[in-house]
Formats: C-alpha cells, sequence, structure tokens
C-alpha cells in the first residue's frame, strides 16, 4: 500500500520523537511491502522563527495532499508569552478547524512493569484500558471572546450545537461498541446551559446504540473516580475543555505523560496523530525523551487512517513486551538507570513481531 504522511516534528523533543519512530514505520513498510512518502513542514515554534506563522500555507498545502498527518510537539520557552499576537499552539487550533478534526481519542492503558511509578496503589491500577474521546473544535476554547485590552473584563464561551455533540456522540458510541460496551459521558449539566444540551443530546444518541451502556458523570465526579475507581471506565466522552483535562489526569495512571498517544478524527479516514505530551524543552537534544507516546501514536495512524490493524496491534505488542522486557527511558527509570530514545526504539524494533 501507498500512503502518504505529513510529518510535523515541531519544536523541543520533537524531531528526536520523530526521528526515532519513523525509523520503526520505516521497518514496517519494509516487512510488510508498504510504500510510506514522507513530506516534512513546519509547525509551531520554529515554524514561526521561519516564516512568522505557527501554521504556514505551505504546510497546509503538503497537508491536504496526504494520507495522515504525525505531529510531535509544539511550543517552548522562547515562544511562551501568552499575550503575543503569533503563538505556537494557534498552529494546533488552526490545523485541526482546517480538517475538521472534531474527535480526539486518547487511550490510557496501564503496564504492570510500570505499576509504581503511578501515583495510586497498585491493585487500583489493575485492568485500566480506557479510552477518552474529546471534542475538539468546539466548546470553551473555540467560542466567543474577548480580551482584556486594558479593560477590566474578560470572556470565553462555552458553545456547543446540537451537531457538534452528535458527531463526537456517535464517535464514542461506535467505539464503546468495540470494546466493553460502557461509556460515561462527561458535562456540568447542573451548572452550565451548554452541558445540559450536551446531556440531553448524548441521550438521544443513546437511542442508536442499545447495547452500550450509559451512564453520566458531573465533571468533578469524574475527576474524583478516576483516581479511586479507574478500572470502571470504558469510554470516557467529554468536551473540549474538561476532556483535556481529564486525559491529562488519567495520563498518570500509565506512569508518565510520554506514554501515551492521541488521534484527531474527523468524518473520514484522514487525522492527525501525537503524543499528549508537550515538547520538553528542558530534555531537548539530550536523548532523554520518552518516545513511547509518538509510537503509539503512528499505531494508531496505521489503523484508524490507513486500515492497517495488524501493523498497529504489532507495534503495541512490541512496545509492551520492551518494556516487560526492563527497558527505561528517563522519566520511568525508578533507579536511575535509563537508556536513550534512540535506543529504546531499537529494544522495540527488535521485540517488533511483523
Amino acid at each position: 500500500m501507498k500512503a502518504a504522511i505529513t510529518i510535523l516534528a515541531g519544536d523541543g523533543v520533537g524531531p528526536e520523537i520523530m526521528s526515532a519512530t519513523l525509523k520503526l514505520l520505516d521497518k514496517v513498510a519494509i516487512c510488510k511491502g508498504h510504500d510510506f512518502t514522507y513530506h516534512e513542514a513546519l509547525i509551531g515554534g520554529i515554524a514561526i522563527d521561519q516564516t512568522g506563522s505557527a501554521l504556514p500555507d505551505e504546510t497546509l498545502r503538503l497537508a491536504e495532499q496526504s494520507d495522515a498527518i504525525l505531529l510531535a510537539a509544539v511550543g517552548g520557552p522562547k515562544w511562551d508569552n501568552p499575550t503575543a499576537a503569533v503563538r505556537p499552539e494557534q498552529g494546533l487550533l488552526k490545523i485541526r478547524k482546517h480538517f475538521g478534526l472534531f474527535a480526539n481519542l486518547r487511550p490510557v492503558k496501564t503496564y504492570p512493569a510500570l505499576a509504581h511509578h503511578a501515583p495510586l496503589r497498585a491493585e487500583l491500577l489493575d485492568g485500566v484500558d480506557m479510552l477518552f474521546v474529546r471534542e475538539l473544535t468546539g466548546g470553551l476554547y473555540f467560542g466567543p471572546r474577548k480580551e482584556q485590552d486594558g479593560g477590566s473584563d474578560a470572556y470565553d464561551t462555552m458553545l456547543y450545537s446540537v451537531d457538534e455533540v452528535e458527531r463526537v456522540a456517535h464517535v464514542a458510541f461506535r467505539a464503546a461498541q468495540m470494546r466493553r460496551k460502557k461509556l460515561t459521558s462527561v458535562d456540568k449539566a447542573n451548572v452550565l446551559a451548554a452541558m445540559r444540551l450536551w446531556r440531553s443530546t448524548v441521550m438521544r444518541v443513546h437511542e442508536d446504540y442499545a447495547d452500550v451502556e450509559l451512564e453520566h458523570s458531573l465533571v468533578d465526579s469524574c475527576t474524583m473516580h478516576l483516581l479511586t475507581r479507574p478500572s470502571n471506565f470504558d469510554v470516557i466522552l467529554a468536551g473540549n475543555m474538561f476532556g483535556d483535562i481529564l486525559s491529562d489526569e488519567a495520563s498518570v495512571l500509565a506512569g508518565s505523560l510520554g506514554m501515551l498517544p492521541s488521534a484527531s478524527l474527523g468524518d473520514g479516514t484522514f487525522g492527525l496523530y501525537e503524543p499528549v505530551h508537550g515538547s520538553a524543552p528542558d530534555i531537548a537534544g539530550q536523548g532523554k525523551a520518552n518516545p513511547t507516546g509518538m509510537i503509539l501514536s503512528a499505531a494508531m495512524m496505521l489503523r484508524y487512517s490507513l486500515g492497517m490493524e495488524s501493523e498497529a496491534k504489532a507495534i503495541e505488542q512490541a512496545v509492551e513486551d520492551t518494556l516487560a522486557s526492563g527497558a527505561r527511558t528517563a522519566d520511568i527509570a525508578s533507579d536511575g538507570r535509563f537508556i536513550s530514545t534512540q535506543e529504546f526504539v531499537d529494544d522495540v524494533l527488535q521485540h517488533l513481531n511483523l
């Protein structure tokens, strides 16, 4: 199979984890007879420095000609001014909106070998395997807003339409059908009008999925239950801001933020795939970055955009086997002994069974 992939290495540790992951994808292509073409482009801080834009037109042009986007990380202290006219995160918001990537999938799975890295007792982590489905192009991050602009007030508006909630709810219910058939919808319906629309719409969509158990959870309760009974969750559906916060909270269950991948999808097979962690500028260039989230994001790309389920499963199993063998990057090394980013990927390659 031929596939064109836009590569956005971005800032900080991005180039390191991206180059390591492409080595893995090259191995998959060779073993399975695929032809992957990579189109490298700019986004984030490096794009601002070179073009003045966080998402240059050339990047969008290349992405429009691709089957998927693989993105590493953006941002860093150099561009860390929330009042700046051009900021790295603007590139992320714009690219999601441009391609209509309204559903963000974030799996959170615990590994027995890393249980001691999580802040919870090991017995609470047993069987934790959840999938966050976060609405990505609406809500508080995209609603009408007003900056302070020297005045005494500012505001952001949580705005949702029925159509926006319906389409992401369908994604979540379909995902639940393929898993353990349980969906938790998170809202703040006791306070917010937008969240009452959210709840009523999810309830109506549920009528099309009688085989899926639906429960509603207020966001404050959900934050507690994620730490007291995390194994009870299967698929968690949430709006843009709540999904952002909850999925980051749940990342500690996996032992490190560096472990988690994500997929941003629209109506078709095109998607953007990126680890959930940031650019980690404090360790950039030192070979200390954990490439697991980036590797697993590539596996999600193979599954959702390229239809390569067996290849995706092979990568996921290789990561699990590598961790079970004792290989550790700096963020998950409890005794101070760790291997480099590239050495970790080499270990994954050794465990890759295609």
